[in-house]
């Protein structure tokens, strides 16, 4: 009757272990580690970013393998954030500044812009940009913006002064109108629908809602861009990082919950697309400041650096969803509990 009893208590002890709630700072601390193996060492720059909250939050190791912030400062004489454009495809072109990103694609009938950085910045690094390449700016047909914050929005004026078709997300137009920010306002124009198609020329460019980073968060595929006789699929991660704020109207805690299931939902769509090209709107996120210096040193035979395959674009929506879980989880169960 003993052993029975004690058998019944095992038994009793086991089932109650089995329906116990998984501890919170267990489960940080797998999420971070199995993001740290995903980013491998090419995505350890972003890993770092999105997991920075959650390492600090569980005790993790620190990231190790960083890479360069900003790109070179090529012209002080234009301004500490100026840097020189770069044809990275035959198509493909960055337009943007040391830190923050523009990305053109030329098409048979004109230009496609993904973001616009700041009005201070915009006429020398994307017009003048184009002319240093030897392109004419008046062939810009579209400019498409990623999130509305200013670095990114704040040229949009600018540019569709120029001619240019501006495209937000719903959601980025009424914060973009609503903001009270120093910059002129662009007047509303498209309002880019999950899978929005822009066909220009040889070219097509597919918008997705990716919300989370803001609740209008625009994410594109480019198809194609060519490096000489090879063509490629490219995709911009429209907003990286968590630094949204906490509101009773807008919860932070939702906003993680939406960018990890908007960067789930971009991965399936990457995958199906074949994309092989990551791009970001901000240069070490999507290792420009290394990849960039590379393709002056470029051979006829070297393989191109942005051309990462498509399992490595997997692996960086990956780290950024389960980043984004791992923050929801350390904010509300240990960060949260500290503070009480």
């Amino acid at each position: 009757m003993k052993v029975e009893r004690v058998s019944q208590f095992v038994a009793a002890v086991v089932v109650f272990a089995a329906c116990a709630p998984p501890d919170p700072a267990e489960e940080v601390l797998e999420l971070v580690e199995s993001a740290r193996a995903t980013a491998g060492a090419d995505h350890q720059f972003v890993f770092g970013e999105l997991c920075e909250g959650p390492i600090e939050a569980v005790g993790a190791p620190p990231v190790i393998g960083a890479v360069p912030p900003s790109l070179p400062n090529t012209d002080p004489a234009i301004g500490d954030w100026y840097t020189d454009p770069v044809r990275v495809f035959d198509d493909l072109f960055y337009l943007g500044q040391t830190r923050f990103g523009v990305w053109g694609l030329r098409t048979s009938e004109g230009i496609i812009l993904v973001d616009a950085i700041f009005d201070y910045s915009v006429e020398a690094e994307v017009i003048g940009g184009l002319e240093r390449l030897g392109i004419d700016p008046g062939e810009i047909r579209y400019v498409i913006i990623s999130h509305a914050h200013g670095d990114h929005v704040g040229g949009a004026a600018f540019l569709q002064e120029y001619g240019a078709r501006v495209i937000m997300g719903e959601a980025d137009w009424e914060l973009y109108e609503s903001s009270d920010a120093e910059y002129a306002t662009a007047t509303r124009d498209i309002v880019a629908t999950d899978g929005y198609e822009i066909r220009l020329g040889d070219h097509v460019v597919t918008t997705h809602l990716t919300p989370g980073h803001t609740h209008g968060t625009i994410s594109t595929v480019m198809r194609e861009v060519h490096d000489g006789d090879e063509a490629h699929v490219a995709a911009v991660w429209g907003g990286t990082l968590f630094n949204f704020r906490d509101s009773p109207d807008d919860p932070r805690q939702q906003r993680l919950v939406d960018y990890a299931e908007s960067a789930r939902r971009f991965r399936e769509i990457t995958t199906e697309a074949g994309v092989d090209i990551l791009l970001s709107n901000h240069p070490p996120y999507d290792g420009s400041t290394v990849k960039i210096p590379m393709l002056a040193g470029r051979g006829a035979a070297d393989p191109h650096p942005y051309v990462i395959g498509q399992d490595a674009v997997s692996r960086y929506l990956t780290v950024a969803e389960q980043c984004a879980v791992a923050a929801r989880i350390a904010e509300s169960e240990l960060v949260g509990s500290e503070a009480e």
